[in-house]
């Protein structure tokens, strides 16, 4: 096995382990789609899951894929961002500890940082007890920053 195949099975077995952990059958179509975010470098949007799904499982529906993406980001194996033109669009979680991201706007490149707005006294309207919390910056890389200037 070449280790790009390696590193595909391992994160598939990560994913599958954590599913277990929280109480999900490990079924074939789960082995499928952990496999799909395993070989993704990048974002996907829900239908993109569900067409890359349905040629292997025709009778699953876009709200089934819709439905285990979700509990997947809540446990922590994918992650969801907003694009405000692609919409919701899921990948694998790419850190095990609390982070936030930089994404670019133009190739969805992203960036992981570990300062979070949070641990410096962020004052919140209201008198609410943060449970958990997602930052994100949308902006222009500096790939594309240079294609559009030159």
């Amino acid at each position: 096995m070449c280790a790009g195949m390696e590193k595909s099975h391992s994160k598939v077995q990560e994913m599958l382990d954590t599913m277990a952990r929280n109480g999900w059958r490990v079924t074939e179509q789960r082995k499928t789609l952990a496999q799909i975010f395993a070989d993704y470098d990048g974002y996907l949007s829900p239908k993109d899951v569900y067409d890359q799904m349905s040629v292997h499982y025709p009778s699953m529906s876009l709200d089934t894929v819709y439905r285990n993406l979700r509990m997947l980001s809540e446990m922590g194996v994918l992650e969801h961002f907003y694009f405000m033109e692609g919409g919701l669009k899921f990948r694998e979680n790419c850190a095990a500890h609390h982070h936030h991201h930089l994404i670019c706007i133009n190739c969805e490149k992203t960036l992981a940082f570990d300062f979070c707005p949070m641990d410096h006294g962020l004052e919140l309207p209201g008198n609410y007890k943060v449970i958990r919390h997602r930052f994100e910056v949308y902006g222009i890389c500096e790939a594309c920053q240079s294609v559009t200037e030159g």
